[in-house]
């Protein structure tokens, strides 16, 4: 078992890789621990429209940073939600500005392969716009649905309210997760695994009290 030893300057620690497995984000931590909230702001501007970045490591180990005094938690949430809002929405003006077939033939060159499109295709369906809200959540999806909802021509309106509303709750949630935990950031995926069906839950129940509200709107 690997054991993780925080040292005096431990928010420079080895401990970002050994949560990631990968050089690339070793190297954003490093820039994370030098140049704060711009590389905060480019890594998730860039995940979200493709660069596979896992955004809520870099975000925790931000809130962990916030945690040893090093950056400010209300400017954290206001950067990370101001990248992720302003790359969704590029990959939104390009989904729209393409159209399906474009992706449907180049799709796979920025992980979009046809039967990934197919998918959130069906949950589109099902959950409609909403599902930008909750997406974020999902690694390998979350930087598709700004190219669907784009794709798809809905309304900016549409999609700007639930994309950013969902930006602001992710960024919130991973960068207050990595303060709470301080030196045990690196502990996130257990804690988010433990309350995944009740975040899941409470989702499910926000959307259907939503649908019923509108249909009885409808026809009242």
């Amino acid at each position: 078992m690997v054991k993780l030893k925080f040292q005096r300057n431990d928010y420079k620690s080895e401990s970002f890789k050994y949560v990631t497995g990968g050089n690339i984000l070793q190297s954003v931590k490093l820039l994370l621990d030098q140049y704060g909230y711009i590389a905060l702001f480019l890594s998730l501007l860039l995940e979200l429209i493709a660069l596979p970045l896992p955004g809520e490591t870099l975000m925790s180990y931000c809130g962990y940073l916030v945690y040893r005094g090093k950056l400010s938690w209300s400017i954290s949430i206001l950067t990370s939600s101001l990248g992720a809002i302003i790359g969704i929405t590029i990959s939104y003006i390009i989904g729209k500005t393409l159209g399906a077939n474009f992706f449907n033939k180049y799709g796979s060159y920025v992980h979009m392969k046809p039967e990934k499109l197919k998918k959130v295709s069906s949950w589109f369906e099902t959950y409609g716009s909403k599902l930008l809200i909750f997406s974020y959540f999902i690694p390998g999806v979350r930087h598709i649905t700004g190219y669907f909802a784009g794709i798809t021509k809905i309304s900016f309106k549409k999609f700007a309210i639930n994309a950013y509303i969902g930006g602001f709750l992710w960024s919130f949630t991973f960068i207050t997760l990595g303060k709470a935990l301080g030196s045990g950031w690196h502990r996130f995926h257990a804690y988010i695994r433990r309350y995944v069906i009740l975040i899941a839950i409470v989702l499910v129940i926000i959307i259907l009290i939503m649908f019923i509200y509108k249909y009885y709107k409808k026809n009242s």
